[in-house]
């Protein structure tokens, strides 16, 4: 599912819109038909693997102009994603970054000016390959070139102000007259490769711990981070991973993280708001919880599912736990009592009496209200019912009925992605 146009386009488009009105009140007559663009492309990028974090490596471009007539200067873009960087810079280039946006990563630009001519027909290469240097958050990255005879702006990222390079000029030298291979090596003004490091990165999950009365609401955070090294680039549209959750026994939902699906009422899947995670970058998932019936310490684990992270080679914080202090079961503690006479007299409860009575919890009789607890009279000695705590024990991940419902939460994969990417939009406007 895709997401809305950001506002800043529309912004853009609405502010193009107005420029023109102002152009056509102020008397300017546009042109009945503009010159049409050469015809140049890219020739198709070899994919770059293996590459060593902190080291450069080098790759050669190509380009033709397959129309018929000249083209006297052109702009060549060559860009790469964060884990990538220029090593060498050229005097006719600037260079600079764009910030991520929508379902865009960012992007380390440079931008050269070829004043040069284009013959057509004619295939076109650097003079020297363009040299890059992996970062050490390299993993999975990429380089994008692209030519054109316009001065590309920084679309609706923004950028970083532009460097000028100090190093020699970036030029281009006949290759030779293009032939049928050429031109079919050659089929856009755009090409990209996939350039892969020898990286690992550590993801991480945090868990919680609270404490709380029967009755009361608590909130729980689970966290994910990536420790790195590595940034990871996961499929597009897609969550990077996505976390299991498990609600602790005693407590129920009272308000989920807004950009979980549902499993089961004690279960929830949890994705990303991107399909990238930087170093250092994460989500957390808060959680509201009502603690329905005092069982102690009751624990609720947390793990990653969803796609394999063989880059990830610490498994040691791959899970972790939702731990609720819900107090003592005064009632379970007193049926069990510390003399005997307390405990035959829990037994006498069977007449109910002792539950209607709110003294026996004050007079030290516990055994007596502990028995009327067990057998349904709490709400009548004054404690909060347990009906919440129920729902929570009936809605475990062992009920039968409710595994077609994770099945389908499965299948909506990347669609935990787009939620999250829409309400945040809906948000920030």
């Amino acid at each position: 599912m895709r997401i809305a146009p950001s506002r800043s386009r529309t912004l853009r488009g609405g502010t193009a819109a107005v420029a023109a009105a102002a152009l056509v009140a102020l008397g300017a007559v546009p042109a009945l038909a503009a010159d049409p663009e050469p015809d140049l492309g890219v020739g198709t990028i070899a994919p770059v693997k293996g590459v060593q974090p902190g080291s450069s490596f080098s790759t050669p471009l190509t380009f033709l102009n397959k129309g018929t007539e000249e083209v006297p200067s052109a702009w060549v873009t060559y860009s790469v994603s964060p884990g990538l960087k220029a090593e060498e810079t050229h005097e006719n280039c600037t260079y600079y970054t764009i910030g991520s946006y929508d379902e865009m990563p960012a992007s380390n630009v440079a931008s050269c000016k070829i004043d040069q001519p284009l013959k057509p027909g004619v295939v076109y290469g650097t003079a020297k390959p363009v040299s890059l240097k992996a970062l050490d958050s390299a993993f999975r990255d990429n380089l994008r070139v692209s030519i054109g005879v316009h001065e590309p702006g920084p679309d609706d990222g923004g950028s970083t102000e532009p460097v000028p390079g100090t190093g020699d000029p970036l030029t281009l030298v006949e290759k030779g007259p293009a032939t049928d291979a050429d031109r079919t090596n050659h089929p856009e003004a755009y090409a990209r490769a996939d350039v892969t490091a020898a990286n690992t990165a550590d993801f991480a999950l945090t868990g919680d711990e609270k404490r709380g009365k029967v009755g009361e609401k608590v909130t729980a955070t689970v966290k994910f981070a990536n420790k790195g090294p590595a940034r990871v680039q996961g499929l597009p549209d897609q969550s990077v991973t996505t976390v299991d959750i498990h609600i602790p026994k005693g407590t129920s939902v009272v308000k989920p993280y807004d950009f979980c699906e549902v499993i089961t009422k004690t279960h929830y899947r949890c994705g990303t708001s991107q399909s990238w995670v930087d170093v250092n970058g994460g989500e957390s998932y808060p959680f509201v919880l009502r603690i329905d019936k005092a069982v102690g310490r009751t624990t609720g684990e947390v793990s990653f599912t969803g796609q394999e992270r063989p880059f990830d080679r610490n498994a040691g914080n791959d899970t972790a736990q939702i731990v609720i202090d819900t107090g003592k079961d005064e009632g379970t503690a007193g049926s069990s009592g510390s003399n005997g006479s307390s405990g035959s007299t829990g037994g006498s409860s069977s007449t109910g009496g002792s539950g209607s009575t709110g003294s026996t919890s004050t007079t030290g009789s516990t055994g007596t209200s502990g028995g009327a607890a067990d057998t349904g009279g709490s709400t009548t000695g004054g404690a909060t019912p347990q009906t919440g705590g129920n729902l929570a024990a009936t809605g475990s991940d062992s009920t039968g009925p409710l595994i077609g419902m994770a099945a389908a939460a499965v299948a909506a994969g990347g669609g935990i992605l787009w939620a999250v990417r829409r309400r945040s939009a809906a948000q920030g406007g």
